[in-house]
């Protein structure tokens, strides 16, 4: 089970978060961006609301229950 705030990066943590559809929340630097479901992840990238996000340019954080 995954925190709420938890920074997630891993593959493990993108894929459990795809099948159990728990949201997540991405910032780009401190400021908000986006905020859904993972769709598709892969080592570069990943995919929510339709928009491919960089993993490296981008934090994601857990947000169960949200």
């Amino acid at each position: 089970m995954y925190s709420n705030g938890q920074l997630i990066f891993e593959d493990l943590h993108f894929k459990d978060h795809h099948e159990h559809q728990v949201p997540i929340q991405i910032y780009y630097g401190k400021e908000h961006s986006d905020i859904g479901y993972v769709e598709q992840y892969s080592e570069g990238f990943i995919k929510v609301n339709n928009v491919f996000y960089n993993r490296m340019q981008f934090t994601f954080v857990s947000r169960p229950g949200y």
